[in-house]
């Protein structure tokens, strides 16, 4: 049986991080509209404030809500702790630099699949072991961590083509790995709807399906630019409408694999179709 909030994971276009250590945000972030909510207890807490942030996240979570947790990396003083108390409520757990397939293995034994899994990839050996780190059983999805994978290669963050080959490799490893798209990462510049437009785009175009945001500024314009256009749904329906004997739509070859992108279009609008 699979994990309730899997299909929530699977489906999210926008997942909003706050800071573990500012629970007067909590309420904010929910109410944003954006998919999923990630109270995160990595990078935006400073180490003094890592064991507040855990409480403040359990204290939420045992109010009934529902959230995604970055815990702190495997190996770090705080990961034991942030795994044990996110386990105890069954919550979806994002994995910082998720690189070894072993570890996150243990980690899905270790819950005994009580929190699926969203692997963090987001260094250069992350990017090379994508196809195992995305097949490891519990993960529902993998996210790319543009920011740190930049660092470590010595490129901007918001630099395309730099980064254009770990997009991709994550998105055929996923793929090939049988689970959903992928998340893409952050837009740094806050202020900058362009900027932001046109990155969401490009992940789009690459195959990603959602994207990590960083303010709830970023929310609806990132879940406008991930849903299927109006014409991109006029077409679905055409396809789908015409039914499997058709072999062209306004001279266009129409075969399985077109049906399977037609159903797909609908699926992302909350329209799935089956074969008439």
């Amino acid at each position: 049986m699979s994990h309730p909030d899997s299909d929530r994971v699977a489906a999210a276009r926008t997942l909003l991080f706050v800071p573990g250590d500012r629970p007067d945000r909590f309420a904010k972030a929910a109410s944003s509209g954006a998919d999923l909510v990630v109270i995160d207890l990595e990078d935006a807490v400073a180490p003094g404030d890592k064991e507040a942030a855990r409480d403040n996240a359990a204290a939420w979570l045992a109010l009934g809500h529902r959230a995604v947790v970055r815990v702190n990396p495997p190996g770090t003083p705080w990961f034991e702790a942030d795994l044990a108390r996110a386990a105890d409520h069954g919550c979806t757990l994002m994995v910082p630099k998720a690189e070894e397939p072993a570890v996150l293995t243990e980690i899905a034994t270790r819950t005994a699949g009580r929190c699926p899994l969203i692997p963090l990839v987001e260094t250069a050996l992350g990017i090379e072991r994508a196809p195992e780190v995305c097949a490891v059983p519990g993960v529902v999805r993998a996210a790319f961590g543009n920011v740190d994978l930049a660092a470590q290669l010595g490129v901007a963050p918001d630099d395309h083509t730099a980064l254009t080959y770990a997009r991709s490799r994550l998105v055929l490893a996923s793929a090939a790995a049988g689970t959903h798209p992928p998340v893409d990462g952050v837009t740094t510049a806050v202020r900058d709807p362009d900027a932001l437009r046109t990155d969401t785009a490009h992940a789009r175009s690459l195959g990603f399906t959602g994207k990590l945001c960083i303010h709830p500024a970023q929310v609806r314009p990132v879940s406008d630019e991930f849903a299927p256009t109006p014409g991109e749904l006029r077409w679905a329906r055409r396809v789908l409408d015409a039914g499997d004997s058709v072999t062209a739509i306004d001279g266009q070859m129409v075969d399985r694999p077109v049906l399977e992108r037609a159903r797909a279009v609908l699926a992302r609008a909350g329209e799935p179709r089956t074969a008439p």
